[in-house]
């Protein structure tokens, strides 16, 4: 006997199933017929046409209209669908009759259709979804970032260091307007020339250090 959910559909007269395999046809070159590229198959539909009569028939009756108006996920089970992976149906339309003459009887027509299970919602990995990979297959060591950073720190404290001599080094340089004339002028070339150089390196090293965080 056909469940919907709890209600059992008693005096069932014909159960239909159909799915759509959405194949699309591509035509090739030189070749005799169509080659044709699947896009995922279609929900699997039900169609159950049935009787309700007895005791519980107004119950019955009342019980498939709720279920159908409420458009909620429920479970189907039935001979025709035992081949099937069919876990949650939902009731897309719902047809009910009485005829004259034929007291204490309802006729309905019933169709179902596949609500399968949403996937997993998209999450955003890191490293351009290259970490899915694993870096350990890319030949690439993540333990070396750390020691970059490390590294990074190391070098940005030498520069400072060197920045902080190259200022003594220009004041002593500055000595020069005191009145030692020209004598002090290799060593401003000099310190002019340090200061430059420890520019473009600071330069490069708070650019390294702002990759890893530093």
């Amino acid at each position: 006997m056909p469940l919907l959910a709890d209600v059992p559909l008693t005096s069932v007269q014909r159960i239909d199933h159909a799915v759509d395999g959405r194949l699309a046809p591509v035509p090739v070159l030189s070749l005799d017929g169509d080659v044709h590229q699947r896009s995922g198959r279609g929900s699997h539909l039900i169609r159950i046409l049935g009787l309700l009569h007895g005791e519980t028939m107004a119950d019955d009756l009342a019980t498939l209209q709720e279920t159908a108006s409420a458009g909620a996920e429920v479970t189907f089970a039935a001979d025709i669908v035992s081949a099937l992976d069919l876990q949650q149906v939902v009731v897309t339309s719902f047809r009910a009759s009485a005829e004259a003459g034929r007291p204490g009887e309802v006729a309905y027509e019933l169709h179902l259709a596949e609500s399968p299970p949403l996937p997993p919602p998209a999450q955003v990995s890191g490293f351009g979804g290259l970490d899915d990979f694993g870096f350990g297959d890319l030949g690439f060591d993540t333990d070396l970032l750390g020691e970059l950073g490390a590294l990074a720190d190391q070098v940005a404290g030498a520069v400072s260091a060197a920045m902080d001599a190259v200022g003594a080094l220009t004041a002593l340089a500055n000595l020069g307007d005191i009145g030692f004339g020209g004598q002090l002028q290799p060593l401003q070339s000099a310190v002019d020339r340090v200061s430059e150089a420890g520019g473009r390196v600071g330069g490069a090293v708070a650019t390294l250090g702002s990759l890893f965080g530093s």
